[in-house]
């Protein structure tokens, strides 16, 4: 078993160290710190202390480039980030697709080093789809074709860049002037509610033990989609334990309330451990249904300049 374990743990620590990692912040330029001098704290691949946030780079090659690309959240309840099961491992599957993929390694609000615990991770967050847009001519990726991918709390992070407008991630350089917002968003048994059906930890860890009204609200991303939303694929198990299937149920009634385009789908089990595959029973397919998905938004079609809308209209030359 120790050999095993070790065997395991060379994997995943020369896949890490062979992609490349982007730096967010320029040098004394990160929003939101005391200052403090942080050291990485990992174990069994989950980062519970981020030293330096950062994403991970994982380019397609130029013959199966479509010029798409999406940036990964990883989840962990906002508490730690597992990169590698719903981080690396997503990123390679996009990747098959001719997608670029980016896996964020974010701030997390439990961090003794910020000011506002729940700005971080947004603001890291923020950043990075700026640095993906403000990069897009040397990556050769279509900026009307960057989405957003997150699992559990990822996905609550991942929504607060779909539904919030508020930029916390001015430093005042040339980055700033870009979008952070996606163009299209993947979500699997995600957190979006701060509400009754809040996954408690995500919301501890994320607002704090007492958080007012006002910020359970104003974070509860179900209550902030609008006509600007972009289509977003949600996949859940009705029998998940850890966050309820409902949170993501909840985003779809409100995507529907305001004519997004989307694709949700609940399967019977699957409980909170989706993966891309050696899922139980039919919950198999989903990984099929989000590739069909992202061909019918033209995603997958380098031929094609913008993504498919439908019935969405919020995309114009201004917005990126």
């Amino acid at each position: 078993m120790k050999v095993k374990a070790l065997i395991l743990f060379f994997f995943y620590f020369s896949s890490m160290q062979s992609q490349q990692f982007i730096p967010l912040w320029p040098v004394g330029k990160m929003p939101n710190t005391k200052g403090m001098k942080l050291e990485l704290i990992e174990e069994r691949e989950r980062i519970t202390q981020v030293a330096q946030p950062g994403m991970y780079a994982f380019f397609t090659s130029k013959e199966e480039n479509n010029g798409s690309a999406v940036l990964i959240c990883p989840p962990g309840g906002y508490a730690k980030l597992t990169y590698t099961i719903a981080g690396f491992q997503f990123a390679k599957w996009l990747n098959t697709m001719g997608i670029n993929a980016f896996v964020l390694i974010h701030r997390l609000p439990t961090s003794p080093d910020l000011v506002e615990r729940e700005k971080a991770p947004i603001q890291d967050a923020q950043r990075a789809m700026k640095i993906i847009r403000s990069n897009a001519v040397n990556w050769n990726i279509n900026t009307a074709k960057i989405g957003v991918m997150g699992a559990s709390a990822g996905g609550h992070l991942a929504t607060t860049l779909g539904t919030h407008s508020e930029d916390y991630s001015v430093i005042n350089d040339t980055v700033d002037q870009f979008s952070f917002q996606p163009n299209f968003m993947i979500l699997i048994s995600p957190v979006i509610s701060m509400g009754k059906y809040a996954h408690k930890g995500s919301l501890n860890n994320f607002l704090g033990n007492n958080p007012t009204e006002q910020l359970i609200d104003y974070f509860s991303n179900e209550k902030h989609v609008t006509s600007t939303t972009p289509p977003t694929f949600i996949v859940l198990a009705q029998n998940d334990p850890v966050v309820n299937p409902i949170n993501g149920i909840l985003f779809y009634q409100a995507m529907l309330e305001h004519n997004i385009s989307g694709s949700l789908h609940v399967f019977p089990e699957g409980g909170h451990s989706i993966a891309l595959k050696n899922n139980p029973k039919s919950i198999n397919l989903w990984t099929n249904l989000c590739e069909e998905w992202l061909n019918d938004l033209n995603v997958l079609d380098k031929t094609k300049a913008e993504i498919n809308l439908s019935k969405n209209t919020f995309l114009n030359s201004n917005r990126f």
